[in-house]
This record gives structure tokens, sequence and C-alpha cells, in this order.
């Protein structure tokens, strides 16, 4: 089997970060997967924001809780942000491989990553649009999904088996 292959099977969430913040080494290693990840007609309809302030990354995470208090971003210390560019072939798709291949090169660095949910909901807020404004981005994005980033804090929990009908062979 491949290290590749071994990866992937490998992979899990991570939700327990250390504060050690992220080299930009790594950071850079982790979002250049992203930019190879396929998108549709080669359109890369995708913009990356990585935040590694802990300000922002705290005003980020409760954006994201929604008012349900509580960190979703389990205290990591870097947060990336996936949006698609609405002119874009593919932009959902797009931004949604691009996690994915970022999620898999964190995990090949020995870092701990995890797919965060309502990014769409953070971005379409008023507080979400000015930040849109602050950081330069002008062209029509919607949030796709945000994810965490850090130094792995004790184990990845176990792997959990595999759902006895995911595949279907026909033929």
């Amino acid at each position: 089997m491949t290290e590749t292959i071994r990866t992937l099977n490998a992979r899990k969430s991570c939700r327990s970060y250390t504060e050690e913040p992220v080299s930009e080494e790594l950071l850079d290693a982790v979002l250049g997967c992203g930019t190879h990840a396929p998108s549709g007609r080669n359109c890369q309809a995708v913009k990356l924001v990585a935040v590694t302030d802990r300000a922002l990354v705290a005003k980020l995470a409760e954006m994201n809780a929604l008012g349900g208090g509580g960190d979703p971003f389990y205290g990591a210390p870097c947060v990336i942000i996936a949006f698609g560019v609405k002119s874009g072939c593919t932009p959902f798709q797009d931004a949604c491989l691009t996690l994915g291949n970022m999620l898999n090169a964190a995990y090949s660095l020995g870092l701990g990553a995890c797919y965060i949910n309502r990014a769409k909901e953070m971005f379409e807020s008023d507080e979400g649009k000015a930040l849109l404004r602050e950081w330069g981005i002008d062209e029509e994005v919607f949030g796709v999904g945000c994810m965490i980033l850090g130094h792995i804090k004790g184990e990845l929990h176990p792997d959990l088996p595999r759902k006895s009908d995911y595949i279907i062979k026909i033929g």
C-alpha cells in the first residue's frame, strides 16, 4: 500500500489542540495542497483565507457558534476559510475538494485538522460581510467551510468501523 493510501485511510478529525502556533512553512504546505485540488474546468473558483491572529480566530469562533456558546474551533490556533467564487464553474464543489485536500495534507504533516460547518452563515451576516471588505475580497463569494488547524493535543480517536452498506458495486 502506498503512503498516500495509508494517509487517506488513517486521517481523523482533531478536536483538541495545543497552543503552539502552526509554522509558516507547514501552513504554506497545507494551503499549497489546497490549490492543487481538482476543480471544474480548472476554474479554481475558490478563495482561501488563513487566519492565525488569536483575537481574530476567537472572533470567527464566536461568529461560527451563532450565539450558541462554546468554542466550535476547539482551541485551534489557525482557521482556514474556504469561499466559493460565484462566477466560477463549480465553486461549491471546488471549495469542498480544496478543503479535503488540505485536511489530508495536514494529517500527512503530523498536524490536526477538522472541517467545521457554518461558513455560509458566518459570511452572510453583516459582521461577515464587513470582514470580507476588510480583507479586500470584493468578488462575489460565499462561505463553504472552515478548516481548523493546529498541533494535536493528546491522541486522536480510534478509527470507527465503516458502514457495511457504504459501497454498492454494480457489474
